[in-house]
């Protein structure tokens, strides 16, 4: 049977904005208002762009519960909740529908890792505990682990299983994944420069870094594909390609953080072990940043 979607088209993973003294909230509602007064689908906090390895479990709770009340129901908040303890996983999803967010995007377990049967059983107890809808999160590049296609097809026989972002290096996996699973399990994009490609393949979407500082530009893109206009929208994801590529010129988020900056938006302050970026990326950065339509 076909699930409802969490989102359709863009989804913005928010940077989470610092002081020298915790997190900006300030600086925080301000990146959320533009997000929505651009147009964005969906928003997910606390995800790894939000720096979510070095947050308290307090600290997530905090920007979970701020997000739920800034957005006021106008898009779908997406909490972040998975880590590599299963019980802090589903502790933290429990609290995410306690606060009223709409779904979960739970990434795979890291550094003790498990087995593809126990990414099977993660997923459904973070299910049980929440009773939210989940999208599973796969970025192998990170983890050290990939959700299988016949992994995610079992997952898919979960009623709350509502998508997978699929943040690896694998176009023919992403294509795997679609072929066994359909409409049981919607694929978004978790890489900007693959946008195109998997929306092609039947995705239905992304989950976007580059989205902090161009949500309406992204939309357009998917808008662009889903309105059959295929031409432009490739011209598009093409034109995007060079900010793709400055955006991962270091380690995510310290390329969006400073352009983040940069915009007006937050202090560019990540947590250690994240450094600033380096003087000649930020200058590639900016170069192409001034080159954005509407940027100052």
């Amino acid at each position: 049977m076909k699930k409802s979607l969490v989102f359709r088209g863009a989804a913005t993973a928010l940077a989470t904005p610092f002081t020298e003294c915790g997190i900006d909230y300030i600086a925080l509602a301000k990146m959320i208002d533009f997000q929505l007064s651009n147009g964005i689908d969906a928003l997910v906090i606390c995800g790894t762009t939000g720096e979510s390895a070095t947050l308290s479990d307090e600290e997530k709770k905090e920007l979970i519960a701020f997000a739920v009340r800034q957005v006021r129901n106008r898009v779908p908040v997406i909490a972040g909740t998975g880590c590599n303890d299963t019980k802090r996983a589903t502790a933290l999803s429990e609290y995410a529908a306690r606060v009223g967010a709409d779904a979960i995007l739970a990434v795979t377990p890291y550094y003790n890792k498990c087995t593809q049967k126990g990414l099977t059983a993660y997923y459904n107890d973070i299910a049980s505990a929440s009773g939210l809808p989940f999208i599973a999160y796969s970025v192998p590049a990170r983890t050290g682990m990939r959700i299988e296609p016949e992994t995610a097809a079992r997952i898919a026989e979960n009623k709350l299983a509502c998508g997978i972002k699929d943040a690896g290096d694998s176009i023919s996996d992403t294509a795997r994944i679609i072929s066994l699973c359909g409409e049981e399990l919607p694929v978004y994009s978790g890489n900007d420069d693959r946008i195109l490609p998997v929306l092609s393949l039947g995705g239905k979407g992304v989950i976007s870094v580059m989205s902090n500082i161009i949500p309406a530009e992204v939309k357009r893109l998917c808008t662009l594909f889903f309105d059959n206009d295929i031409a432009s929208a490739s011209l598009l994801q093409t034109d995007l390609i060079p900010l793709c590529d400055a955006l991962r010129c270091e380690v995510n988020p310290i390329p969006i953080k400073a352009a983040l900056a940069e915009m007006g938006f937050c202090e560019n302050i990540l947590r250690a072990p994240l450094t600033n970026i380096s003087p000649e990326n930020k200058g590639r950065l900016m170069k192409i940043l001034k080159k954005l339509e509407g940027y100052s």
